[in-house]
């Protein structure tokens, strides 16, 4: 008797894959999560004994557990509740989009991804380009910042080089985690982003469910010590000044702060600039209302052209064609000795008188990163250029006034970090950068500024014209 079972191939095929899975799941799955968390405990190990900011356990917490936090929170409910009924929706649809939002916002942090990966692909990305420098350091104020404290860092935004270059330079010290817009919400750049602790947020979004639920999420990770970075301005400056605060986050850091019980806020100024910002040309092209905006497929083609030509050039002629990226770090500034200060108490008062007391203190940040935005040598000489726009000017004669200009900066306490001994080099690469991309006309051994350039030159001075 043949008891010889058949089965038709595709059913075979099904239960072998079943069977692949299982093993996977009940075998292999166990041994390679006990392998990651052993290595990524390792590294909080090592790193912990050398970050003058520890990363908070709210960091560490699994990332569903960071959204059922959320969803939960008593005002998160009460705005899901009103929105199901402004809305005429069933409850049951507005948590789910309540859920979808809270998904979209909360990172999910990895300390192996952010200080392996993440460290050494910002530190490689930052010098391929530039040199970099940290010109003035408030070392003695860091140390100052009482234990436990939430620090945030406050700065310019001229470049989506900022993020790389700041976490970059901030990673002996923290973990920093960074408010980014939908241009990060891209395959395999938005899990990777996740992965290092960004939060994504939608720019000028009028969602009342949505907009409650990032506040709440500011909120709690503000309260829970998370090391933050934030651009007051809101967005990439275009004509390369400094922009009016917007207020929405520190709004909702400090809406429900007590100064006499909560652990303080810290916010740490910090000023950026570079000699040559990769995305100048289209950020000044956005300010021209007659031209129309350019297409995702031209973008991308343009960055992946532009990274291909920039990695066949050897560093020398990298360094020389994008000069320095500097990042000044200022003295810190303490909530609660600004309340105590100013005799104010955000949380008890209304939202008028806040949003004032919110803008004071905005203001006064701005202040402070404008005194500490490095003072590189393409601002400058671009700055002299456009006094004597229409002049033509022998090399020797546009140096001259630069040194003379450095020693009036250093006069009024500006951030120059151009030595004596090294500044006839610097000014030398500063013109070689201007003339090589045609910024700057020559005839026989005279220059002038190109007349067709004066908006970019501008871009670059205004990140100085605060010094006049």
């Amino acid at each position: 008797m043949d008891n010889t079972i058949t089965l038709p191939a595709w059913v075979f095929n099904v239960l072998l894959l079943f069977a692949g899975i299982m093993v996977l799941d009940r075998l292999l799955m166990p041994s390679l999560r006990w392998y990651l968390r052993r290595r990524v405990k390792r590294v909080m190990d090592e790193v912990s004994t050398r970050l003058d900011i520890e990363i908070r356990p709210f960091q560490l917490t699994r990332r569903q557990g960071l959204i059922d936090q959320l969803l939960f929170d008593d005002q998160v409910i009460e705005s899901v509740k009103t929105y199901a009924t402004e809305n005429e929706m069933p409850m049951a649809l507005a948590q789910e989009r309540a859920k979808r939002y809270a998904g979209e916002i909360v990172p999910a942090f990895n300390a192996y991804i952010y200080f392996r990966f993440g460290y050494w692909l910002a530190r490689k990305l930052a010098r391929l380009v530039y040199r970099v420098r940290v010109g003035f350091y408030d070392e003695d104020g860091l140390k100052k910042i009482p234990q436990g404290s939430s620090v945030v860092f406050v700065m310019n935004h001229r470049s989506n080089m900022d993020y790389v270059l700041v976490s970059f330079l901030v990673a002996e010290k923290t973990a920093l985690s960074y408010a980014v817009g939908e241009w990060a919400r891209i395959w395999p750049l938005h899990t990777l982003l996740k992965s290092m602790g960004a939060f994504f947020v939608r720019r000028n979004s009028g969602n009342p469910l949505y907009r409650k639920i990032l506040e709440r999420y500011v909120h709690l990770a503000t309260r829970a010590g998370v090391c933050q970075a934030v651009f007051p301005e809101g967005g990439l400056t275009k004509s390369g000044e400094l922009l009016e605060p917007r207020l929405g986050f520190m709004d909702y850091m400090l809406r429900e702060y007590h100064p006499d019980f909560d652990k303080d806020i810290v916010f740490v100024p910090v000023g950026i600039n570079y000699d040559r910002v990769i995305e100048d040309r289209s950020l000044i092209r956005k300010l021209d209302p007659n031209v129309s905006k350019r297409g995702k497929w031209f973008v991308i083609k343009t960055t992946i052209g532009f990274a291909y030509k920039t990695l066949l050039l050897s560093r020398k002629i990298r360094w020389r064609r994008f000069g320095y990226a500097s990042v000044n770090f200022g003295s810190p500034i303490s909530v609660k000795e600004w309340c105590e200060l100013n005799q104010v108490d955000f949380n008890s008062t209304d939202q008028r008188q806040r949003f004032d007391q919110v803008k004071k203190l905005a203001d006064q940040l701005m202040d402070n990163i404008g005194d500490v935005i490095p003072i590189l040598p393409v601002a400058l000489l671009s700055d002299i250029l456009l006094e004597h726009k229409n002049v033509w000017k022998s090399e020797l004669e546009i140096k001259s006034q630069a040194v003379q200009r450095i020693d009036e900066l250093r006069a009024k306490g500006a951030p120059i970090d151009i030595s004596i001994q090294a500044c006839e080099g610097v000014l030398t690469n500063a013109l070689g950068l201007l003339l090589g991309r045609g910024l700057v006309n020559s005839e026989d051994t005279l220059l002038r500024a190109d007349f067709r350039s004066k908006p970019l030159l501008e871009y670059y001075a205004n990140s100085i014209r605060h010094w006049r």
